[in-house]
């Protein structure tokens, strides 16, 4: 783990520190470096651990792009901080407190922004922030149930059963499509043969096979997951389209399941020996009002990936259930006392 760190941070620090090209601008790289069979050769172990987030924060609303100067204090800071985390004396949690999870020495945020010095992921809106909620959306996210389901997802009240509980605490299904940055294992490892795209996203063993021959997407009475991801080449780019998502359907950072009428469509465009371009357009007319896009690109890391074992044998949620018992049991006695 404190190799693939390194590795990234320095991959981080040399992308953050070259000048970035403007908007629109050619960055002068190379043709992309082609299979044996002649296709642009995206393979390898890439990592998207970035500063930037998904949306422009509220006191940058009216600034695309950071200066040179204000990412390289960001990169600043983010090491001084890492540093002073690592040398940290352990503290003890208090019973009843937030037991919190792992030390920052596990942990993969990132180290610089994103090479244009963008103040988001998102680029449109041109406001760098999700677009509007449709009714329907509002609706169903802000119900009493979704609130219900929250408080019990968030330790704020007793879990009555482990099918309240999210994916990500059941160990099923965690990034979602399109894929962003959490607190580590960030990592991405891409393999092609002729007819299809391999990708890899060892956190919770999430494989995507994105087929090349121009078959068509699965009948819509089968809902995935993942979707049903089919691809094609414009020009140098993989375009993937992914459609037929199920009622688990989510995207990290939104706060509620999306609707089984998602359509995302990305792109990944080799840019040089160290860099894939990654840029996507999201559609769910039922829970935005309009579509919106992002570029997040990658960096290359070395191998290997280690597998991600989530909680072994479900203990954790063994523990939750247990947890949630134990607080109903003291509730009881706490009012027949009174």
């Amino acid at each position: 783990m404190s190799r693939l760190s390194l590795a990234g941070v320095s991959v981080a620090l040399a992308v953050m520190l070259a000048p970035a090209a403007a908007p629109g601008q050619s960055t002068g790289a190379p043709s992309p470096l082609r299979t044996p069979w002649g296709d642009p050769d995206l393979q390898g172990i890439w990592n998207n651990a970035t500063l930037t987030p998904l949306q422009r924060p509220v006191d940058l609303a009216d600034r695309a792009f950071l200066t040179a100067e204000e990412a390289a204090g960001l990169a600043q800071q983010t090491v001084e901080r890492n540093a002073e985390l690592l040398s940290a004396p352990a503290r003890r949690t208090e019973a009843g407190g937030n037991v919190g999870a792992y030390n920052n020495f596990w942990m993969e945020r990132g180290t610089s922004v994103v090479p244009t010095m963008r103040t988001s992921i998102i680029v449109d809106p041109e406001d760098g922030r999700l677009p509007p909620l449709t009714p329907e959306a509002d609706r169903r996210i802000n119900s009493p149930e979704a609130r219900r389901l929250a408080e019990m997802r968030g330790g704020r009240r007793p879990v009555e059963t482990w099918e309240q509980l999210d994916l990500g605490d059941r160990c099923l299904w965690y990034r979602g499509i399109p894929s962003f940055p959490t607190g580590y294992n960030n990592n991405y490892h891409i393999v092609q043969t002729p007819g299809m795209v391999a990708i890899l996203q060892e956190h919770i063993h999430d494989v995507r096979f994105v087929s090349l021959d121009g078959r068509p997407h699965v009948t819509q009475k089968i809902r995935q997951y993942a979707g049903s991801s089919r691809g094609r080449w414009e020009g140098d780019t993989l375009v993937v389209e992914t459609t037929n998502f199920n009622e688990h359907a989510f995207i990290r950072n939104f706060n509620g399941n999306l609707s089984t009428d998602l359509h995302v469509v990305e792109r990944f465009t080799r840019l040089g020996p160290d860099t894939l371009g990654y840029e996507f357009t999201v559609n769910d007319p039922n829970t935005w009002t309009r579509p919106w896009r992002g570029s997040l690109p990658m960096s290359r890391i070395d191998g290997p990936m280690f597998e991600y074992a989530c909680h072994e044998g479900n203990y954790g949620l063994t523990n939750i259930l247990a947890g949630s018992r134990a607080e109903e049991i003291a509730a009881a006695r706490q009012e027949s006392a009174r």
